[in-house]
């Protein structure tokens, strides 16, 4: 089954970024999905397929329709 994630939405990844937590938000989706660390602010660009693997969960989504 697919994981369903859009602009907008807070994710959890498996491993911790570096600072210390594992919570992105999502800026771009596409071939490759941009995301923004939410405690330092770090934003990195990987491919989709890196990205599905990498995600855990979607914790919450975004409020646009």
């Amino acid at each position: 089954m697919p994981k369903v994630f859009d602009v907008g939405d807070i994710v959890e990844m498996k491993k911790p970024h570096a600072c210390g937590t594992n919570e992105w938000k999502i800026i771009r989706v596409g071939a490759d999905v941009k995301i923004k660390c939410l405690n330092c602010s770090r934003i990195i660009m990987l491919p989709r397929n890196t990205f599905e693997k990498k995600l855990k969960k979607v914790l919450s989504h975004s409020e646009e329709s």
